[in-house]
């Protein structure tokens, strides 16, 4: 039903980046198009897939690219987490799709998950060449989300860390790394839940990903408040994915982001927690965000 290619575009600073398109079998005329990307250090061999094909066989063509310094996108250094540097090249991938001739360049929609949902929010309320938007367990607020994650106690060594590694820099060495995913409280890592490690660590290529991200990128995040934007999609249609457990990107901060979201909008409520999207509610997270753009675009 649909055709799978691997495809690249160029993005700043002379690099390319690596993206899957998928463009379905039968189509008369053009296409509509959809781009989207994973989250906080994840590739798009990290259980996304499925949810671009699902795209596909609506009738859409998928967009589906690596954030630089992650799989087979360039850039170095690799396995760095820059919120605006990742939307700056997310717009390049907007361009690659209106350029392709197969493309309606006025029907493109935009869909984001976790970390890159947030990016979603940010995308929607600057670039109006957007259709439609789909958020799914969105970031919020990276502040508030720290707050929960890292106890007090800690954070005054978290601040140290920052700080070493911002002077190492200065000398001219490279920005210093930490564990993404590791069950080990003692361990300086992103994520420490169970579902978050076996989330990163299924099975996927060699050589694509490790598990380490730059301690810089956990000085952005802690910064990054896409929330902040939210109010500025309209007249965009939104729709924000929820999961009712959500830990990872609090449930709490996401229903109250969307509540300043002005109209057209949508809240698809969802069973489960952060990961079950991709995997237990694939089908419950996709169908209503199908509809939503066979809607808008």
């Amino acid at each position: 039903m649909f055709t799978k290619h691997h495809v690249s575009f160029p993005a700043e600073g002379g690099i390319d980046l690596s993206a899957w398109l998928y463009l379905p079998g039968e189509r008369a005329g053009k296409l509509r198009g959809i781009t989207m990307a994973h989250g906080y250090a994840g590739t798009k061999y990290h259980g996304i897939e499925p949810t671009a094909e699902k795209f596909a066989e609506a009738g859409f063509a998928v967009l589906l690219h690596d954030h630089r310094g992650f799989g087979d996108s360039g850039g170095l250094p690799r396995q760095d987490v820059n919120p605006w540097q990742q939307i700056t090249d997310w717009r390049r991938a907007i361009s690659y799709l209106q350029d392709r001739p197969e493309i309606d360049e006025d029907r493109i929609g935009l869909w984001g998950t976790s970390y890159a949902g947030g990016h979603a929010i940010v995308l929607g309320a600057t670039d109006r060449r957007l259709k439609a938007i789909v958020s799914q367990v969105p970031t919020i607020d990276g502040h508030a989300a720290g707050l929960r994650r890292v106890p007090p106690e800690k954070v005054a060594a978290l601040e140290a860390l920052f700080a070493v590694d911002e002077r190492a820099q200065l000398r001219g060495e490279p920005p210093a790394y930490q564990t993404i995913v590791s069950p080990d409280a003692g361990e300086n890592s992103s994520y420490r839940s169970l579902d978050s490690v076996n989330f990163f660590l299924q099975p996927i290529p060699d050589g694509v990903w490790e598990n380490k991200v730059t301690i810089r990128s956990t000085r952005w995040a802690r910064m990054y408040n896409p929330g902040l934007w939210i109010d500025r999609i309209s007249p965009t249609p939104l729709m924000m994915i929820v999961a009712e457990k959500d830990t990872t990107a609090a449930t709490d901060l996401a229903l109250r982001a969307y509540e300043q979201a002005l109209e057209p909008k949508k809240l698809v409520m969802i069973k489960g927690g952060h990961y079950d999207p991709y995997i237990a509610q694939l089908n419950a997270a996709t169908r209503p965000a199908i509809d939503w753009f066979q809607e808008h675009l």
